[in-house]
């Protein structure tokens, strides 16, 4: 290839764009500094982060990939709490279907974090604007800036603590946030000409004798493509059980960090605890399925 072969990739990145600490010019900087082979920005519900990162030069030896991560409404008959996460990899960023998506998800998450600040104020916590913007810095202002910002006033011991207490789903504060239909989030990343991939299935948790393998086969009829098999809080077992099930259901393998910088001090971009990695490998053969591939 012209250049030393890469330690590994990382295919699950969130910029400041969205709700990470770094911007895209920083991450591409950071992986070529760390070795990597290859990137995707898959910031949550925007593009933004991946034009931002094509406007600039690509570190030499670094490849790199568009993504987003969508938040999706679980389909009926799953009793899965929370959204549903559909990572996008290939996808035009300029489509115009995948952009009035993700402007509608825009703008409920700008409506979304106003609402919960009311709450903790109904609960005698006054967080302030200027709090807020203290903590966000340059990204798009969400939950995790909300309980870093509790935290530095004293309402909450940690992050955890402050989800716990506070914003986490059921809590006092916690504002349930609109979803995109989860085939809609499959068809407009496919409509971009993407490939749909299922985030992190090892954080998925149902309930009423619901087997994973069962949702994953549904999505699949809608046009999922992939599965994330390589995720830091996967154990060996369920990394081998989703690699065995992608295998059965001709599914392409990506993995990630979940990488959001300074929010994520336990994380570095590429690497895990232990020996955790994402193998090269998955990038070229990703690659190739988008290669040549029409919008459909």
């Amino acid at each position: 290839m012209g250049y030393e072969r890469p330690r590994g990739i990382d295919l699950h990145i969130h910029s400041s764009a969205s709700d990470g600490t770094l911007t895209p010019a920083q991450l591409l900087t950071r992986a070529a500094h760390l070795g990597l082979g290859a990137i995707s920005i898959t910031d949550h519900d925007t593009v933004s982060g991946c034009r931002q990162a094509l406007a600039v030069p690509l570190p030499p030896g670094l490849q790199f990939l568009t993504g987003i991560e969508i938040s999706s409404q679980p389909p009926g008959g799953f009793d899965l709490p929370g959204s549903l996460h559909i990572l996008g990899y290939g996808i035009d960023t300029s489509d115009d279907d995948l952009l009035r998506a993700v402007d509608k998800l825009q703008e409920a998450r700008r409506k979304r974090l106003p609402e919960m600040m009311a709450r903790l104020r109904d609960l005698g916590i006054d967080i302030s604007d200027a709090e807020i913007r203290r903590v966000v810095g340059n990204s798009q202002p969400g939950r995790p800036h909300l309980a870093r910002a509790l935290v530095q006033k004293g309402a909450a011991a940690s992050i955890d603590d402050a989800f716990a207490r506070y914003l986490g789903n059921g809590r006092p504060a916690y504002v349930p946030k609109y979803r995109l239909p989860w085939r809609q989030a499959i068809s407009v990343i496919r409509g971009a000409g993407g490939i749909a991939a299922l985030a992190h299935p090892g954080l998925i948790t149902l309930t009423g004798g619901h087997q994973l393998e069962k949702l994953v086969r549904d999505l699949v009829e809608a046009g999922l493509e992939g599965i994330e098999c390589y995720y830091p809080r996967h154990s060996e077992r369920e990394t081998r059980q989703f690699l065995d099930l992608a295998a059965a259901l001709g599914l392409a393998v990506t993995g990630g960090t979940d990488y959001h910088g300074a929010i994520s001090p336990d994380l570095e971009m590429g690497s895990g605890p232990g020996d955790f990695c994402v193998p090269w490998e998955l990038y070229p053969a990703l690659a190739a399925r988008l290669s040549g591939r029409s919008r459909t």
